[in-house]
């Protein structure tokens, strides 16, 4: 374990924005994770194979279309998320009158499939994707040089979650989601389209996905296993913020974050479990998770 006095500025400070910059990509993960499981409850095992696509669509629209970094933002969102609709409509929603694990057994079979077909296309391999122009560049702190792209990223997870959470609680919209959510027979009753509702959710749920793998291309390597590793700590965060919940999974996400690059620097050995072991006093303490609330 690092002596705390032993650590310089520069590392702590480094550490720390490499967490927030991991919690970026925890928090926008875990939120699109809580807006399907609010609305379907269902645990949807393809999340990580749709932020892997999300990289892919992005990777695959530079090398063969010329499509940039910035257009691509906007476009490989859209396409996993009319991907993830159709899935939804052709296949979650006949199994909304069965138990919910036929659901999470099916979103893991097609999350396996989803990575069958790319391994097979694009083999093991990683592809790189280059960090646009005008964020090739470092901002100078004095003590600390910061990547332009990793404070993009920070920036544009924070704007993507605040906004998410602004229309789900606050709008008209987020109203009528949430009353499909609670009481679906009266909610239709009143000429609200329940279904349409559920499926824009869920292809919803789907974009984010696909617009954090796009934020991810120039930082991790592109390639189908992407999504495996980090989808074991996302729903660890998901568990922890509370199932469900917009703002536990916003304000955990970035919290757990921060808390694993600081431990990496005190205790660098225990960064990959710190998350789990947090997860597992709070279920200890508080099984609804530190945001969510007991059905």
């Amino acid at each position: 374990m690092t002596n705390l006095m032993n650590i310089s500025p520069q590392a702590l400070f480094g550490q720390l924005l490499l967490g927030l910059m991991n919690g970026s990509f925890y928090a926008i993960l875990s939120l699109g994770l809580a807006v399907i499981f609010g609305l379907l409850r269902i645990i949807n095992f393809t999340h990580g194979a749709q932020y892997m696509m999300g990289a892919f669509v992005a990777w695959l629209a530079l090398t063969y279309l010329g499509v940039g970094y910035w257009y691509s933002l906007i476009l490989a969102p859209l396409a996993v998320g009319v991907i993830g609709a159709l899935c939804e409509k052709l296949l979650i929603s006949r199994l909304k009158e069965v138990d919910h694990l036929y659901g999470l057994l099916l979103t893991f079979a097609l999350a396996q499939i989803v990575h069958g077909v790319f391994r097979n296309s694009f083999g093991a391999s990683t592809v790189s994707f280059p960090v646009p122009e005008l964020l090739a560049r470092g901002i100078d702190f004095g003590f600390l040089v910061l990547p332009a792209y990793r404070a993009w990223v920070i920036c544009a997870s924070f704007v993507v979650c605040l906004t998410t959470w602004f229309v789900i609680e606050k709008t008209r919209l987020g109203g009528h989601l949430r009353a499909a959510t609670e009481n679906p027979v009266l909610t239709q009753a009143f000429g609200i389209n329940v279904p349409l509702i559920v499926t824009t959710t869920y292809g919803f749920g789907a974009a984010l996905a696909g617009f954090a793998g796009v934020l991810a291309a120039p930082i991790y390597s592109v390639n189908p296993s992407m999504g495996g590793d980090l989808l074991i700590v996302v729903f660890a965060v998901v568990v922890i913020g509370g199932m469900g919940s917009i703002l536990g999974s916003i304000a955990t996400g970035f919290g757990l974050g921060i808390i694993e690059g600081l431990t990496k620097v005190v205790y660098p050995a225990g960064s990959d479990t710190v998350i789990f072991l947090i997860m597992i006093l709070v279920l200890l303490v508080k099984p609804a998770g530190l945001f969510g609330r007991r059905p």
